[in-house]
């Protein structure tokens, strides 16, 4: 038989047993070398005992006291105070050995009693824990709402129960954050889709002529550089959220800045007013990611934007990104929806040529680089957006 089937054969013992054991063992322990003690004590004490009973025998000179137990000693020694002192040793020994019978049977009776008081005191203490286990085993993602919620004092297991409820929260926000992510993605992948079905066979079915042919190419690569935009946004979704392996030195004003170049052409052609004010600043992170994040936030800047409007970049030390814009009016509401995963705000321009991810991306980026963003719209209109990099 392999060890491994011999393993699961043998008899576990759970933390219930095992903390009776070692309270019953404690317990004892204790009583053992409390009777020790004890026992010692009085054999020590013995001999003064002894002495001092003889001592009073021979001054009262009254041993007839003791007779009916002197009578049972052999009558070899004529000597009443010897007889005594005979008598006395008897005793003692009697009395230290019913001492060590009487005290070793009520220490094996206690500790039974012991041992079952600490059986029942284990249940209750471990009780918690089982309610763990068994919410545990039986959750999974349709019932992920379940919570202990304890009440009790304040302690380890009421700790551990706020802990697993804790976590049970955020489990339940990572399911329904990937059943939204997924139903937009496929919605966002269907349209694109479509438009090239639609092309090859209702277009070219219609028109198989060189001019149809040629405005169907055009179709089929918008829907196909769509696509890709998608993927690779959720590519770059995908590996902001896994984290950061390595951290680098980057030097965040020059990446914002080379983001504010790669975008004046469309802000000049919208028309758009950027003004930026970069100083200098290092941070610690992945120079890929922090390009993106810098340049999605230009990009949404400029882009949902109105004819004339102003976008403010400004880079501040330590590791502080701050990006303003003017543009339509967005209330505190919208603001939790804008950071999800394709969707779009009402009242942009240039939502349509989107995927919907540039804010998500932002966000997860900043999460990965263990920093915050606070994001909040405008009086005016547009948003106002600052992000924090760690510098060490």
């Amino acid at each position: 038989m392999s060890a491994t089937g011999s393993d699961r054969k043998r008899p576990r013992l759970t933390v219930r047993v095992k903390l009776t054991a070692l309270y019953g063992a404690l317990f004892l322990a204790g009583g053992v070398v409390l009777l020790t003690v004890t026992y010692l004590l009085m054999r020590s004490r013995y001999p003064f005992l002894v002495k001092d009973a003889s001592l009073h025998a021979r001054q009262v000179g009254n041993p007839p006291q003791l007779e009916l137990s002197l009578s049972e000693l052999p009558p070899d020694d004529p000597s009443p105070a010897a007889r005594t002192e005979k008598f006395a040793t008897s005793l003692g020994t009697m009395t230290l050995d019913t001492l060590l019978l009487v005290s070793g049977l009520s220490l094996v009776a206690v500790t039974v009693i012991a041992v079952a008081a600490g059986w029942w005191m284990s249940g209750r203490v471990l009780r918690p824990l089982n309610t763990i286990t068994a919410t545990a085993r039986r959750l999974s993602s349709s019932n992920l709402h379940e919570r202990l919620a304890f009440d009790g004092p304040r302690d380890e297991l009421t700790e551990l129960a706020e802990t697993f409820d804790g976590m049970l929260d955020r489990l339940e926000s990572a399911f329904d954050s990937q059943r939204r992510f997924v139903a937009n993605a496929s919605h966002e992948l269907r349209t694109p889709l479509a438009i090239q079905r639609a092309a090859v066979q209702i277009e070219l079915a219609r028109n198989p002529g060189p001019e149809k042919a040629a405005e169907v190419r055009e179709q089929l690569l918008t829907a196909n550089r769509q696509i890709e935009r998608l993927i690779d946004g959720l590519l770059l979704l995908a590996r902001s959220d896994r984290g950061l392996d390595k951290r680098h030195p980057v030097e965040l004003h020059t990446v914002v800045g080379e983001a504010v170049s790669q975008y004046r052409p469309e802000a000049a052609q919208a028309p758009v007013v950027v003004e930026t004010e970069l100083a200098e600043t290092t941070v610690l992170g992945d120079r890929a990611l922090l390009t993106q994040l810098a340049g999605n936030l230009v990009a949404n800047a400029v882009r949902h934007n109105t004819s004339g409007g102003t976008t403010w970049v400004r880079t501040d030390a330590p590791g502080t990104l701050t990006v303003a814009n003017t543009g339509a009016m967005v209330t505190e509401d919208e603001i939790p929806r804008l950071l999800e995963p394709f969707h779009r705000g009402n009242g942009r321009s240039a939502a349509g040529s989107g995927s919907g991810l540039g804010l998500s991306i932002v966000d997860s980026i900043v999460r990965a680089h263990g920093g915050s963003l606070t994001v909040r719209p405008r009086p005016d209109g547009g948003m106002h957006v600052v992000v924090t990099i760690p510098v060490d």
